[in-house]
């Protein structure tokens, strides 16, 4: 039973529209999406010529894999791996600071993994990583959790969508503050 892992969140499909018409350019550049679910979000980003990393949970790789398999074209699938990763484990297995962009939609729910989501980007992230999230901001702790984010980045709300109610965020190592 996978539960909210089969469902596609409006979140990935803002997040999707987004990089496809702000033009956030993702030809050969190294993506990780972290908790993948469907794998929309991984599609669309290898689509738009990244290679990607699409992550989630042991329970959530199958059906993650059949959906890469069904959706991407044969000769772009050697350009989307997936691979299990719970936050805050195992991070050996993904070189630190090795990707351009971190992808995330509706991965800021639960406020037990908040420690290990930041510890996950930390490892992941070098000083030219974009991080981009999307999520709703639905209670108290999704705010909790933009302020420990922004406590080890810098974090800018760059979308909007109100048909949605679904905000992307953009963030990278602080030493960056000046460059946006």
């Amino acid at each position: 039973r996978l539960g909210v892992a089969a469902v596609v969140w409006d979140a990935a499909v803002v997040l999707c529209a987004y990089l496809e018409m702000e033009g956030i350019d993702l030809r050969d550049r190294s993506v990780i999406e972290l908790g993948a679910g469907t794998g929309l979000l991984g599609i669309v980003a290898t689509l738009l010529g990244a290679r990607v990393t699409m992550t989630d949970r042991e329970a959530a790789l199958e059906f993650l894999e059949s959906n890469v398999q069904a959706n991407l074209p044969s000769e772009l699938r050697p350009r989307a791996v997936v691979k299990e990763l719970t936050w805050g484990k195992d991070l050996d297995n993904f070189p630190p600071g090795a990707f351009d962009f971190v992808l995330g939609a509706d991965i800021v729910y639960l406020e037990e993994t908040f420690a290990e989501l930041l510890q996950t980007l930390e490892h992941l992230c070098s000083e030219q990583t974009v991080i981009l999230l999307a999520c709703r901001i639905r209670y108290e702790r999704d705010h909790k959790f933009l302020k420990m984010l922004r406590d080890r980045f810098s974090v800018y709300e760059v979308h909007y969508d109100s048909s949605k109610d679904v905000h992307i965020y953009k963030a990278q190592r602080s030493s960056h503050k000046d460059d946006f």
